[in-house]
């Protein structure tokens, strides 16, 4: 992505987190970008899909960057607790960003990926080790609670009634008990020394 291409999808962030989609134009979004009109018309097709790049791009960024944060042997309750409050930290450090995804996750295609990477594959981990306990079938809904759970809790965050660390931790250590882990357990994964999460490539 160029750097004119990222301060477009950056803008657009910002914006798509106030307003309907059907509520932004292109002058607004030249503004927010600081770049000219003209320049918005070569780089993008519509608004439309201005939207889905942005969303499909987040997605897939954040994602590649959790994954990247964890050591192959880490235990996956580990990596799950640390995804939680990364997305959580996030939230807290780009309100833009958290305020896009709460708005968006539920209905947007492209925003469910987020939940398609290393969460399930962490999930599916740890009930293949016997570290968790529910039945395969319901799979879907581990995942539903999950992205719920965060979503909630980065609302939380953004309204100013829980730090990042509450509500990340307390996140994390919940969802892992409703999975079947230990009390003690949990709350160990959930309040331990997060890694760096590296940067954008």
């Amino acid at each position: 992505m160029s750097a004119i291409e990222k301060r477009i999808h950056d803008a657009a962030i910002r914006i798509f987190a106030e307003k309907r989609i059907d509520e932004i134009n292109v002058s607004e979004l030249a503004q927010t970008a600081g770049v000219a009109r003209g320049t918005i018309y070569k780089k993008l097709e519509s608004i439309d899909s201005l939207f889905e790049d942005v969303a499909s791009q987040l997605a897939a960024e954040m994602n590649d960057r959790v994954g990247r944060s964890a050591a192959p042997d880490l235990a996956p309750e580990q990596r799950l607790a640390n995804g939680i409050r990364f997305y959580i930290r996030r939230a807290h450090e780009e309100p833009h960003w958290g305020n896009f995804l709460v708005r968006y996750s539920a209905s947007s295609a492209s925003l469910q990926k987020l939940w398609d990477g290393p969460p399930v594959r962490d999930v599916l981990d740890g009930l293949s080790q016997q570290r968790y306990s529910f039945r395969p079938e319901q799979l879907v809904s581990v995942i539903g609670l999950l992205a719920g759970s965060v979503l909630f809790a980065i609302t939380l965050v953004l309204e100013g009634h829980k730090t990042w660390r509450d509500a990340g931790s307390d996140t994390a250590e919940l969802v892992l008990r409703a999975l079947g882990v230990s009390p003690d357990e949990a709350r160990a994964f959930a309040t331990a020394p997060l890694p760096v999460l590296p940067s954008i490539d």
